[in-house]
């Protein structure tokens, strides 16, 4: 996003002094040099000493109009994230009572204790990557590497500026780094998202995953109340009623508590788990099964026997990770003990219970508050990196996590918040944080991280339910979200008994998978309408769905 009158500037700030610069800047702690060339944006910094920082960011101009669309990518899997216009604002949690934030730890989900939210309209912000696009043109600006700490870009829309920021709260800097290290790439969609990940640091590292995952997950059937019975009940309806399917996932509740993941109901699975794995392999699918490996909750034996192992807030109490389950805590990757007993957790799942994908869920806990001298971005790369290392060659479904710290580290990634049973939940609950459960915001999320899809891990929108029991969705809104995980997501589950489907629900699932590999000509998203032309089976088809709160 160059501009001839336009320097970019790098601005440091450390020890309560701001440090502005156009190109090198030296003192007796550390020296920094700024580069820009061929739309390749980097800060160096060089420690002579360990140093903090309270900002390293770079200031480029943006240019960006009235008519143009801005996408900002969320902070993990279920932010929500969409295109936005310059008139728009980006809510956080500001509206909230803080009692009740306090309370049902609304914060602990997203960035908003490091991220400032502004009301004033077209100061937007996002993480590893954001666009501007102007029809069929792109100008993306992304992240080529978040190891050293997230990359946030915040782009001020009335001047024309976008701050390029590393955040390094926590850190403590004793090597040279690259505080920014962003590439500008401005052409078609395709253009650009293929040479970004192109340059990405360590995008070959992840497994060659199938293009497509088909199948079955339990958690929007049955939640928690899950048993063998349940379980076998629908891997048979799934067999017999011929429809495509690679896996059957058990989602939670085989578990006594979240964090106890050895310690299995024996109410629900009296003769274990593995030999659900066993049966489930003898129909010639793959078996999958959820884990949250960096969280327990607060009546899990692990938090009664271990509460060393919890992350510790600046009071030295267990630091909350949300408001699920009984409560849910933090768990410190870096103590030795709980890596140990992650190892043996997944060594029990994968060879010994034979278990093939493990759905990893919650993520983001490693890394809610920056420790141990890292920032928030270091952490999380080295928690990916861990659980890539306990997997081995087996598959990772990542979930609730930044995306910049999965790529290249998970074979599919949910890209999307949970889907729910009715269209946008409450209007109460719709008041709290951008990463709760929302068909809307999920479908919404499918449409806009699309182009992750096959170039950092396969998109994960989550389940498409066409059942019309025990539910509040519309005909045509089940329908709308089958067809858009069709035409967007490369993992297709559905937690229906799907034996129960009528001709209709038999018809609709047809004409979604028509869709699958289709060719996608255009997407606008304009006043609450989604409108999309694609190509499939030699037509050219123009959908348009609309997404109004309620």
């Amino acid at each position: 996003m160059p501009e001839k009158d336009f320097i970019p500037t790098a601005v440091i700030r450390t020890e309560g002094t701001v440090i502005k610069f156009r190109d090198s800047y030296e003192s007796f702690s550390f020296s920094a040099g700024l580069t820009v060339e061929n739309g390749h944006v980097m800060l160096t910094v060089t420690p002579k000493r360990p140093v903090s920082f309270e900002e390293l960011s770079v200031v480029c101009y943006a240019d960006v109009g009235e008519e143009d669309r801005v996408f900002m990518n969320g902070y993990q899997s279920w932010t929500d994230s969409h295109e936005m216009t310059v008139n728009d604002r980006m809510r956080g949690i500001l509206q909230i009572p803080a009692p009740l934030v306090r309370k049902y730890n609304f914060d602990k989900y997203g960035d908003y204790d490091f991220a400032r939210y502004s009301l004033h309209k077209g100061v937007l912000h996002g993480w590893t990557y954001c666009y501007i696009r102007d029809g069929g043109k792109y100008c993306l600006c992304a992240s080529l590497s978040e190891r050293c700490g997230f990359t946030k870009m915040t782009l001020i829309a009335e001047r024309k500026r976008l701050k390029l920021s590393r955040e390094c709260e926590g850190a403590v800097y004793t090597e040279p780094f690259n505080a920014i290290d962003c590439i500008f790439l401005t052409g078609s969609e395709d253009e650009v998202f293929d040479r970004w990940s192109e340059l990405y640091e360590g995008r070959t590292e992840s497994c060659e995953a199938p293009a497509l995952l088909q199948g079955y997950t339990s958690w929007y059937r049955h939640y928690q109340d899950i048993s063998e019975d349940k379980l076998i009940h629908d891997l048979e309806a799934l067999v017999s009623s011929g429809m495509p399917a690679d896996i059957f996932q058990i989602d939670d509740g085989f578990q006594q508590a979240v964090g106890d993941w050895l310690l299995l109901d024996e109410t629900k699975f009296p003769n274990g788990i593995a030999p659900i794995a066993e049966r489930i392999h003898a129909e010639g699918l793959k078996a999958g099964l959820w884990l949250a490996p960096f969280v327990c909750e607060k009546d899990s034996a692990l938090m009664r026997e271990h509460p060393d192992w919890t992350v510790k807030d600046t009071s030295g109490a267990p630091l909350p990770a949300g408001c699920n389950w009984s409560g849910s805590y933090a768990l410190d990757i870096y103590n030795e003990e709980f890596r140990d007993y992650l190892r043996e957790v997944f060594d029990t799942v994968l060879n010994k219970w034979g278990f093939d994908l493990v759905k990893l869920d919650f993520l983001y806990a490693a890394c809610i508050i920056p420790k141990h001298g890292k920032s928030r971005g270091e952490m999380m790369c080295e928690a990916m990196d861990f659980l890539r290392e306990l997997c081995g060659d087996k598959l990772i479904l990542g979930c609730g996590v930044p995306l910049g710290a999965a790529f290249g580290r998970v074979d599919y990634c949910r890209i999307g918040c949970d889907v729910g049973l009715m269209w946008n939940d409450t209007f109460i609950m719709q008041q709290t944080h951008r990463e709760r459960v929302s068909t809307r915001n999920s479908m919404l999320n499918t449409v806009f991280r699309r182009q992750l899809d096959g170039r950092f891990f396969r998109n994960d929108p989550d389940v498409f339910l066409l059942r019309s029991e025990d539910i509040d969705l519309t005909p045509r809104r089940r329908q709308s979200l089958t067809l858009i995980n069709h035409i967007f997501g490369s993992v297709l589950f559905t937690s229906d008994d799907v034996s129960t489907y009528d001709e209709r629900q038999k018809k609709v699932l047809s004409q979604a998978r028509d869709f699958i590999g289709c060719t996608v000509r255009s997407v606008d998203y304009e006043n609450g309408t989604l409108t999309l032309k694609a190509d499939a089976k030699g037509k050219t088809y123009t959908l348009k769905i609309d997404f109004p709160n309620k």
